[in-house]
């Protein structure tokens, strides 16, 4: 009789698992976003690209971007300038009444370069990626 026990039936059972984030790159952004002005030359390894740049607090980052789509023009450029305030309002709605949301889950830099294997490197200002996306990373950037 195969039951939950057996060894045969538990090999069968499907096992999900998920991505974790690095607890010492959380602790890090967290430690981080204690000071909005400062930030740390990092070097991230991610699925199909090596990317360095600056790392920064969360409140940093969306000020930056919120400055590059003040800068944008077209019909949608005025609805656009205040879309980081929106993302950041529905966030806290989100967090509950204590506004608890616990260790980071996004990471974010400035001044980037990413290589994916192609003779020439992507710059980016701004780049924002998922923590449990990053499967390595030191301090510092390439020479």
């Amino acid at each position: 009789m195969h039951g939950p026990s057996d060894p045969i039936q538990r090999e069968r059972t499907p096992v999900i698992t998920e991505p974790v984030p690095d607890l010492q790159l959380q602790l890090l952004i967290r430690l981080l976003g204690q000071d909005p002005r400062m930030s740390l030359p990092i070097t991230l390894n991610v699925p199909g690209a090596v990317i360095h740049g600056d790392l920064i607090a969360h409140e940093a980052w969306k000020a930056d971007w919120a400055q590059s789509l003040r800068r944008m023009e077209g019909p949608g450029a005025q609805l656009l300038a205040s879309f980081p305030e929106s993302v950041d309002q529905a966030l806290d709605e989100m967090a509950g009444d204590d506004g608890h949301q616990g260790l980071p889950q996004w990471i974010h830099l400035r001044d980037t370069t990413c290589f994916t294997g192609t003779p020439h490197p992507v710059a980016s200002a701004l780049w924002r990626g998922r923590l449990a996306d990053v499967a390595g990373w030191s301090l510092g950037k390439p020479a």
